[in-house]
């Protein structure tokens, strides 16, 4: 396992805390985030919709920025969150932020993604009333593919979107010449829109970039992967360091 030399490409926090994660068990990181979170201005719709949070049987959180920012709007508008609400995430990072504030929150064991919440039967029951509505916070679009299966089953669904995520300004050719400089093998991501922004950022030089292993967190993202040529995709069926970990265990680093 510390034959990997990784480019991470999570928000600059993230890379952070992975990085000290991989570097516990000798495996060398090299960060250049290719996702900036920038909070949405708060709009009348907003507080139009927090204020009608106990309207909701279950709220969803679908990553650590939309929980942290959920979490300013419950301080200033829900000193007492409503009683009985069931809190859900897609995943273990974002459910312990939520938990550590003292909301009751359940996530799937296994997989980070919405696939995996909606098999977890705890989200079933929490649906399992009369009129179920459910809220969910999250960045600015993305996927639609949990909403769409609830509405399927006759739940009613509402977003609340918290912030944009956007490509830093780098120079061109930056990211080959991170990957030559610092002789790197492996490129993690953590989403489908990481993966886009590390395509544009390549360029001309994605050809090259894409024979190197991509790490990816989920089947859907690692499906995208191979579709945009990369030559050999490790899905690692989550994004924490564990399940990064746990991947590189099982892939040996190339050898040069």
């Amino acid at each position: 396992m510390t034959g990997w030399r990784l480019l991470l490409t999570r928000p600059s926090e993230e890379c952070e805390a992975l990085a000290a994660s991989l570097a516990e068990q000798q495996v060398f990181s090299s960060s250049l985030p290719l996702l900036a979170i920038e909070p949405l201005e708060e709009t009348p719709e907003q507080r139009s919709t927090i204020f009608d949070l106990d309207r909701y049987c279950a709220v969803v959180v679908v990553s650590k920025p939309a929980a942290r920012l959920g979490i300013e709007l419950l301080d200033r508008y829900w000193p007492q969150p409503p009683a009985e609400q069931h809190w859900f995430s897609v995943g273990a990072a974002t459910g312990a932020i939520l938990e550590d504030y003292g909301l009751p929150t359940s996530w799937p064991a296994s997989g980070d993604d919405s696939e995996a919440l909606l098999s977890l039967s705890a989200f079933s029951d929490a649906l399992a009333v009369h009129d179920p509505k459910v809220l969910i916070m999250r960045g600015e679009g993305g996927r639609e593919f949990l909403a769409d299966r609830l509405r399927g089953q006759g739940v009613a669904v509402d977003y609340l979107e918290l912030y944009r995520r956007c490509l830093p300004d780098y120079p061109a050719g930056t990211l080959a010449q991170r990957v030559a400089a610092e002789r790197l093998n492996g490129l993690v991501v953590s989403s489908g829109q990481g993966l886009e922004n590390l395509q544009r950022l390549a360029g001309d030089a994605w050809a090259d970039l894409a024979r190197l292993t991509l790490f990816v967190p989920s089947p859907r993202v690692a499906e995208q992967a191979v579709e945009a040529g990369a030559h050999n995709v490790v899905d690692c069926r989550g994004a924490s360091a564990a399940a990064l970990l746990a991947a590189l265990r099982q892939h040996p680093a190339p050898t040069l």
